[in-house]
């Protein structure tokens, strides 16, 4: 799976952009519970919890139904504002999974 915003693949800047870290503390879920609800193993939760892999789209939709959100707002906090489309790419389709604020590309 890539990761394209404005049509140019982005590899290797999942990490940042997730927010489990947050919606794990703001909903008082460990990430042991995370990783035995959704089927994750404890390497594979943390993986993902601390930046080090990204879902595919299957399971990003299934992460934002655990934490009963939207798959947009598995990337952005509420005060962010300025936004552009993200997309995943799977079997040769593009899909529109949220949006990004492109100020947190520069730090990448």
């Amino acid at each position: 799976m890539n990761l394209y915003i404005y049509g140019v693949i982005i590899i290797n800047i999942t990490m940042q952009l997730l927010r489990l870290k947050e919606l794990l503390s703001e909903k008082k879920i460990t990430s042991k519970s995370f990783a035995e609800s959704l089927g994750f193993s404890q390497n594979t939760a943390s993986n993902l919890v601390n930046g080090k892999s990204f879902p595919s789209g299957k399971d990003l939709v299934a992460i934002a139904q655990f934490f009963e959100v939207e798959v947009k707002d598995l990337f952005l906090s509420e005060s962010e504002k300025i936004l552009k489309p993200i997309y995943i790419e799977e079997d040769g389709k593009y899909i529109r999974i949220g949006e990004i604020d492109p100020e947190k590309l520069k730090d990448i």
